[in-house]
Formats: structure tokens, C-alpha cells, sequence
């Protein structure tokens, strides 16, 4: 069988060859999510006298949903770029289909249905994002023959930077191999890491895919040096962010906020003309302007006609790289739940974050486990009580606060994996495991549950998709969720968006979209329905919003939670979201801050602003009070004793303001 398979992968090559080229050079890099081999880029070169083709043929699986993707990249002998033809899909939910020919200083570029010409600059190349691998291979190959300059232009928008960031030297069959690192940015939002050989050929490329998920290719022989690749990956990233002295303060030591409204979300009020004192990162002392003594010496912040709250949590996160960190600060947003991540990277990202080596907000590692099988995710998984205990237990050892249970988990492993997290006194979330319903998963014993689909799923359903609220089975179903205390974090936002039409204004969702970078842009403007589709939809996602207003008048704990979505902006997006389901703005604001901060038992530290908790403190121009969208104008943030400018954190990570 494998000669068969060989003769014709040899037949495939002839043939796609012109008579006259000869085939040069191939090569194989796996491709892995969250650290799991899910799929493969493989690509051979052909050579004739006046060019050089490399044909790539890139696939993985993502959870059961094939991602394939085509490419021919022709250059000349010196590697100037002569075409690039691309077709496929470059995630789940992600299609691609461009060709670019270039003539001199002209090119032609077809981008789906769009065809048009545009005169372009020495120092040009064609690429398309993170994909496919060797094409950025050629990219590096291209720059060094340019003599590194700091930026070239891209096609069919757009530009790169690449920099030497240094070597490492890392144990390769038991021998010492020395690999040139590299950032590249403009192809993903923030910075890709690369490696490669002597001969100038990448041995590993880690990023993430349109999906803004971990993704890795690492060149077939090497895959053993992927995880030690992906730890270092966290550090150096984060030391990118902490070159510049402007970022942040030096760390103030006391801190005196004066003149702005506190809003008190513990009780539900507010005190208007006060004066917050911090010291050592601490709040001392609440009050009256004028009743409180401000010393000499201390750092003053004019908060006059501003509102202060407590910094914002992200119930949902998926820190996938260094760049959130900065975004969830500039945002107002101080505090994450990681739902799920690769365990070296978050390790590592925490670790930086902490120790002053990086930016962003305080982590809470939930710990993912998933199941066998053709839908799973990560590499954590287990099929049996002895796997599920080995993964809770290596979860607990390294820091987690919480257990995170994925769809393809066994039913009857779901017990194990919560009575082992149990007795570690950890809590355990998560989405609901395939072929189990919602109530089964809580009697398993899950604590929370992830994305408001859930709820929808165990609800009676019209024909049109939406919920019947008044039939006894929709009844059943909340009064479940509140007898049994489950937490919901309903990410009613990423239903938002996989629902809209993607002929409708964005902004509207999102006002400062035009700020983000532009991979960012690209990505999430066409993300959604056609008109027809998401005129379907609407019934269902309406529904989705009047579950959130159900469960909050029944008394069950709602917190903010965004699975990604805008970076950082999104927590906005979903407190905005709440309202709209008819939640007060006071209300929502608690779901963001004093509640999530009970439900991790971290209420006698944070979560409010008052005396003797830590002073995550954001300054808001407006009064989300009454106008929830005001939460967004974040003018001054203060985490950990240091003060950042929401403006130069967002610029840091590629934002236009």
C-alpha cells in the first residue's frame, strides 16, 4: 500500500511539473492547535531557467471540520515575486480565494470577486496571513536578500516587519542545534514567532489562525522541540512590551484619585466628589474630598468629572497571545478566567505577568481536558478515571484555580474529572459534553457552565428556532439552574457576531472598529450570515437574550464572559448586550465585576473599590450608569500600583489610538 501511495504521489508531481522543470526540493510541516497535530502542509519546488514554483498543499481538522487550503507561489531566480495563487479556507469559518501576478511595478490582483491593478513599490510580496508555512519561508528568504530592511509592503494589502530577535540553543538528537529567531509582524494581529536553520529554512512558525487560536507548524523531523518552542514563545513575546520605559509607571506607591464619582457596586451606590487613596497597590482610604488627608509626596490623578469602577473582569478569555495582554488593560479590563489554553504557553504568560516581565491582566488558569476522538481539542485529554485524575491533579499542581471541561469528554468520565476537582477544592466549568444534556452535566457535578447555548438546548423550541418561555419545559429548565446554583457565562456576544449579517455596519457593535489593526479588521468584518442567513438566525439569538433576562430575574449568578470577540472592547460589548436583554446598567456592571470576583472567592480582595482590596481601578469619562456604552471611554487604568495610559497601551499592540 505505501509504494502504491507513493507512485502516485511521484505521477502527481510529473505531472503538475512542466516537461522541462525538475523538482528540486520538498518538505512536510505539521501543523498543530493548541499544541494538538491536527493536519499537515506539505510542498515540493520546481525549477526552470528563468523562475522557481513551489506548490503547497496545507490541511488540517479543526473538532471534526476540515480546513484546506491550496497555493502556488512563483518567484524568480533572486526571489523576486512573480505570482500567488491561493485558494481554501484558513479556518472553520474562514474562506480565502486570491491571485496575485505581478509585472514590473504592476500588479494584478483578483481577491474573491473583486479583480482590479495597482502600481506597487520596489520591496513587494504576496502573502496571506498566517498561511501557508513556506511561503513565509520565502518571505525571510526574500528579506535577507534585501538587506533586512525594516518593512515591506505586502499584497494584496498591507505590510510586514521582520527583526532578529536572537538564537536559541536547543538538545536535538541529543546534540546541540543553534536556530535564528525571528518576529514577524502585519500577517496575524501582533507578532509571529519563527525559527530557522542555517540553511535558512523555517523550522518552526508559531502564531494563530483566524480563529485568534494558538497555531503552530513545525517542520516534520523537529516536532519534539514544539512544546519547549512554545513556552519560550510567552516569555519573549512579553518582553517586547516591557523594552519601553513609557508604558507604565515606575510603580507608584501612593496614589491619591481626586474629585471622581465612585460607584460603589457592592452596594449599589455612589459617591460623588472623592478622593480614593493607594498605597503599595492597596486601597487605604475612601471618602469626601476634604475629609481625606492626602501626604505629601503622593501622585495625584484629577478625576473631576469622571467615574471611577472597579477594574473589569473577562469571565471567557483565551489569552492565545502576548498581545491581549496590553488590549484587556487598555480596555479597563484587570482581571481574566483563561478558559482553556495550551499549558506551557499560559504558564509562561502568567508567569511573565506576575513577576513584572510582561502586561496584562491578573489570570485565573481554568484547565482544560477534553476527550478522545475526531472532535477533541488540545492535548489533555482523557477517556478513563485514571486519565481524568492524572489531569486534574497536573492541573492543580501548576496553578489552576478551576477545571474546564470540553464537548467531547465522555459522560461518565465527567464525574471523575469533578469529584477529583472536588476534592481538590477546585471548581470545575465548561462547555456540555456531547450526548449529555445540561442537567446531567450538573449532576456529574459541573459548578458553571460555559455559553448560553446550553441553556437554549434544554428550552422548547418553536419552528422558527425561537424559545417557547411559557411551556413547563423552558420553566423547568431555569428553575434547574437556580436550585442547583450553576454559574452561566452566556457570551451572548459571539452569537452576536457568528449571527449578524455581514452587510450590516459593524460599528454599531463595535464603534472603535476602525481603530484595530488591520489583520484584525479583515478578519472579523466578514465574519457572519448573509442577509438570508442571519434573517434565519435572528428568531434563535433573540432568544438567546431573553434567556440572559430570565436568568437574572430568577436569581441565577450571570457573569461577563466574551470567548474573544474585538479584543478587550468585547467585555463592553457583552455588559452592552445585558442592557439590550434588559438588565440595568448597574446590574450588568456587577457581572463584570463584584460577582465574578464571589464566584472565584476572591471577593474579599478585589472586585470593588473599596478599602483594603487591591486597587484595579479604572477612570471613565461619561456615566455608565446611565449610559452603558460610556464604560468604554476608559481614560486612566491602575492595576498593581502602576498607571497606564489606555491610548499608548493600545498603540503598543498595533491599534491606531
Amino acid at each position: 500500500m505505501k509504494r502504491y501511495l507513493l507512485s502516485i504521489l511521484l505521477s502527481a508531481l510529473i505531472i503538475n511539473a512542466y516537461a522541462q522543470n525538475t523538482v528540486s526540493d520538498s518538505g512536510t510541516f505539521l501543523l498543530h492547535k493548541f499544541e494538538q497535530h491536527i493536519g499537515k502542509e506539505t510542498y515540493y519546488i520546481t525549477n526552470n531557467k528563468d523562475s522557481k514554483t513551489y506548490t503547497v498543499d496545507f490541511k488540517f481538522v479543526d473538532r471534526g471540520s476540515p480546513v484546506p487550503l491550496k497555493a502556488e507561489l512563483r518567484v524568480n531566480p533572486v526571489l523576486d515575486p512573480l505570482m500567488l495563487n491561493i485558494k481554501g479556507k484558513v479556518a472553520r469559518g474562514a474562506t480565502i480565494n486570491d491571485s496575485i501576478k505581478i509585472n514590473g511595478s504592476q500588479a494584478h490582483i483578483r481577491v474573491d470577486d473583486s479583480i482590479y491593478d495597482k502600481k506597487i513599490e520596489p520591496l513587494t510580496f504576496p502573502i496571506a496571513g498566517y498561511a501557508p508555512t513556506v511561503v513565509q519561508q520565502v518571505l525571510i528568504q526574500y528579506w535577507k536578500k534585501h538587506h533586512e530592511p525594516a518593512s515591506i509592503n505586502t499584497l494584496p494589502v498591507g505590510s510586514v516587519q521582520i527583526k532578529r530577535d536572537g538564537a536559541d540553543t536547543l538538545t536535538y538528537n541529543n546534540k546541540p542545534l543553534i536556530l535564528e529567531r525571528y518576529t514577524i509582524g502585519g500577517l496575524i494581529w501582533g507578532n509571529e514567532f519563527v525559527w530557522t536553520d542555517k540553511q535558512n529554512q523555517v523550522i518552526c512558525i508559531i502564531t494563530n489562525d483566524a480563529e485568534f487560536d494558538k497555531f503552530e507548524a513545525v517542520r516534520e523531523p523537529y516536532e519534539a522541540l514544539l512544546s519547549t518552542l512554545i513556552g519560550k514563545t510567552a516569555t519573549y513575546s512579553m518582553r517586547l512590551f516591557t523594552k519601553s520605559a513609557s508604558i507604565k509607571s515606575a510603580g507608584e506607591k501612593l496614589i491619591a484619585i481626586k474629585g471622581g464619582t465612585v460607584i460603589d457596586v457592592v452596594n449599589e451606590k455612589t459617591i460623588p466628589d472623592a478622593v480614593v487613596l493607594i498605597e503599595n497597590g492597596i486601597i487605604k482610604k475612601i471618602g469626601k474630598n476634604g475629609d481625606v488627608n492626602i501626604p505629601a509626596g503622593a501622585k495625584i490623578i484629577d478625576a473631576k468629572g469622571k467615574v471611577l469602577l472597579p477594574g473589569l473582569w473577562d469571565m471567557h478569555a483565551h489569552f492565545g497571545q502576548a498581545e491581549w495582554g496590553p488590549a484587556y488593560l487598555a480596555a479597563g479590563v484587570t482581571t481574566v478566567r483563561d478558559c482553556g489554553n495550551e499549558f506551557n504557553f499560559i504558564n509562561s504568560i502568567k508567569d511573565a505577568i506576575d513577576q513584572g516581565k510582561g502586561l496584562g491582566p491578573e489570570i485565573l488558569k481554568a484547565g482544560i481536558i477534553d476527550g478522545k476522538g475526531q472532535y477533541a481539542l488540545g492535548i489533555i485529554q482523557a477517556d478513563t478515571k485514571v486519565e481524568a485524575i492524572k489531569a486534574v491533579d497536573r492541573y492543580k499542581e501548576n496553578g489552576f484555580v478551576q477545571i474546564k471541561i470540553y464537548s467531547s469528554v465522555k459522560p461518565a468520565i465527567v464525574k471523575a474529572i469533578c469529584d477529583e476537582a472536588h476534592r481538590l477544592g477546585l471548581t470545575v466549568t465548561g462547555h456540555i459534553p456531547n450526548g449529555m444534556t445540561l442537567q446531567q452535566g450538573v449532576d456529574s457535578g459541573m459548578n458553571q457552565v460555559n455559553h448560553v447555548q446550553y441553556v437554549y438546548s434544554i428550552m422548547k423550541r418553536n419552528k422558527d428556532r425561537s424559545i417557547d418561555f411559557n411551556d413547563p419545559v423552558s420553566i423547568a429548565a431555569i428553575n434547574f439552574i437556580k436550585e442547583h446554583n450553576v454559574v452561566i457565562d452566556p457570551t451572548v456576544g459571539v452569537f452576536e457576531m457568528s449571527f449578524r449579517s455581514i452587510k450590516d455596519d459593524i460599528t454599531i457593535m463595535e464603534p472603535a472598529f476602525y481603530t484595530l489593526p488591520l489583520p484584525l479588521q479583515a478578519l472579523l468584518k466578514n465574519t457572519g450570515q448573509d442577509t438570508a442567513g442571519a434573517k434565519k438566525f435572528k428568531p434563535l439569538y433573540q432568544s438567546l437574550l431573553v434567556i440572559v433576562k430570565k436568568l437574572h430575574d430568577a436569581g441565577v449568578t450571570i457573569v461577563a464572559g466574551t470567548d474573544q470577540g474585538f479584543p478587550g472592547f468585547s467585555v463592553a460589548r457583552e455588559l452592552e448586550l445585558y442592557v439590550q436583554a434588559g438588565l440595568t446598567p448597574a446590574d450588568a456592571i456587577q457581572t463584570a465585576t463584584i460577582t465574578p470576583a464571589k464566584v472565584m472567592s476572591l471577593d474579599k480582595s478585589t472586585g470593588s473599590i473599596d478599602e483594603g482590596k487591591q486597587a484595579d481601578i479604572i477612570i471613565v469619562d461619561g456615566d455608565p450608569l446611565k449610559n452603558i456604552r460610556d464604560i468604554r471611554n476608559v481614560t486612566v487604568v491602575i492595576k498593581g500600583g502602576h498607571i497606564y495610559d489606555p491610548g499608548t497601551l493600545h498603540r503598543l499592540v498595533g491599534f491606531s489610538k
